[in-house]
């Protein structure tokens, strides 16, 4: 990943790569390995197009001038991103690397483990336990993502709870951190119970390779009164232009009841969400 990272800044207009074949006539038969690659580039291109992203990446384009050119060109990659489905959400916000625009959209995911609650609290470290602590019920009113089935109870004290995100473990090294410094963008999903008040917390930093903060999302506590709707509600942030040295996300949410009532009446948290992203995309 450290080289396919590392060569995904460069990109090639279209016109520079498909003017032109790489044939045996055009230079002596002993000026380069590129006389043995007769191909035209836009045959080229194809076959490219048909290879593992990671292999031209990694070793496709180190093979001649030509063969990078082709690796690096933006009509390639622009083209694997029509094929794979990776759109534009705004047809109007042009990447300015259609290679880096890829490669964030085949990697995009949740990095969040569990964040449903489909398996209790594997994944999650609890940092408080309040009250009757933490629980994981069904929902009270439906989730606009009817997929989501469960979520995370909170009691009458204060319950909190973690992840650690390590970045180079989940593909993302830090070369490539340093020099891209895509889009991290977090949401998390919250509702109160309509016969009982609640506050919620959310606190989301990066960290550097020492844990030490970077930078922070911690927005102000969210209370809830009595008979509520108890509809969901989510909140969403995206970090930019945050420097080099981002090594671990930690995320941390959670909450309480505000009425003091035995059992689960406090906020209820489910779908949090971690992503790198292109900023395109965000």
């Amino acid at each position: 990943m450290k080289r396919k990272a590392n060569a995904m800044g460069a990109t090639l207009s279209n016109d520079s790569a498909s003017s032109r074949t790489v044939s045996s006539a055009q230079k002596p038969s002993t000026s380069s390995n590129e006389d043995f690659f007769p191909v035209p580039l836009e045959i080229l291109e194809e076959i490219f197009l048909n290879l593992p992203p990671d292999q031209v990446v990694c070793i496709c384009r180190l093979v001649c001038h030509q063969w990078k050119e082709v690796a690096d060109s933006e009509s390639l990659w622009r083209e694997r991103c029509r094929r794979e489905g990776y759109r534009l959400r705004d047809a109007a916000r042009i990447p300015s690397d259609w290679r880096l625009f890829y490669f964030l959209c085949e990697k995009r995911r949740n990095l969040l483990k569990n964040p449903r609650g489909e398996h209790n609290m594997k994944g999650w470290q609890i940092l408080e336990n309040g009250g009757d602590k933490w629980k994981v019920e069904g929902l009270m009113v439906p989730h606009p993502d009817e997929t989501v089935q469960k979520s995370f109870v909170t009691s009458y004290s204060i319950c909190k709870k973690a992840q650690l995100i390590d970045l180079e473990k989940e593909g993302y090294n830090p070369s490539f951190m340093d020099h891209f410094q895509p889009d991290i963008r977090v949401s998390d999903w919250y509702a109160p119970r309509w016969d009982c008040g609640s506050e919620y917390h959310i606190c989301v930093e990066l960290l550097n390779h020492r844990k030490r903060r970077i930078q922070t999302f911690a927005p102000g506590t969210v209370f809830f009164e009595q008979w509520n709707d108890q509809k969901w509600n989510q909140i969403t942030h995206v970090f930019k232009n945050y420097g080099p040295g981002v090594r671990y996300i930690r995320f941390t949410h959670g909450g309480k009841d505000t009425q003091f009532w035995a059992g689960w009446y406090g906020i209820r948290v489910t779908d949090s969400c971690v992503e790198i992203c292109p900023a395109v995309d965000t």
